[in-house]
């Protein structure tokens, strides 16, 4: 069976966030990373000009079933992606992210400013805040992955907690770290996760 994974990225832009993470997965797996125009150094593109033109084009990629890896940001195009095509996404795997709930709650630092010097090109909708999506993520069968570092002042570890209770089908791997870039800083230990989450939801169907 050849599994398709489709890897994105957070704010950055820049899909290659994932290659170590990618590099350590069987060879035969089909791994897509994404970049998203407009932020980071990534350059911008005519047909991207909302949130919603990001879940748009994901969406679109699940013309065949893929597993969704997203960080950060990226978790927020994800989950959306999910709840639009729940039958083609066997499997998440979020990390350091928000999910879509709202964060007020859990005293997350805010990545706005330092954003905003480093790429003052990024577009206005990068910063808006979206709904709450955690009335549907409740109803979401999907197995989930969630992967945080235990000191991530960005995405607090309560909201890795939180997500676990909220979704369903969730399990939590937390990382000694206070890196939001866990996922690459431990790319080895995330792969083998990776590895036997798909395996256990998807591979033993």
């Amino acid at each position: 069976m050849t599994m398709r994974l489709l890897f994105l990225p957070g704010v950055s832009g820049q899909g290659s966030f994932w290659e170590p993470v990618a590099a350590r997965l069987p060879a035969g797996w089909d791994c897509t990373l994404i970049d998203w125009p407009g932020m980071g150094p990534v350059p911008p593109a005519p047909d991207m000009r909302s949130f919603d033109d990001l879940v748009a084009a994901i969406a679109g990629r699940l013309d065949t079933p893929a597993v969704l890896v997203a960080q950060s940001m990226g978790g927020v195009v994800a989950m959306r992606a999910a709840l639009q095509r729940p039958d083609r996404v066997p499997a998440l795997v979020l990390t350091a992210t928000s999910g879509g709930i709202d964060l007020t709650s859990f005293g997350a630092a805010d990545w706005r400013p330092d954003y905003r010097v480093t790429y003052p090109q990024a577009p206005s909708w990068v910063y808006a805040p979206g709904p709450d999506l955690s009335p549907a993520l409740a109803t979401l069968d999907i197995p989930t992955l969630l992967v945080w570092a235990t000191r991530d002042a960005i995405s607090p570890l309560a909201v890795g907690r939180h997500l676990a209770r909220l979704l369903p089908r969730a399990s939590l791997l937390e990382i000694d770290s206070d890196d939001h870039w866990v996922a690459r800083a431990h790319a080895e230990t995330v792969a083998a996760a990776i590895m036997r989450h798909v395996a256990d939801s998807v591979l033993e169907k």
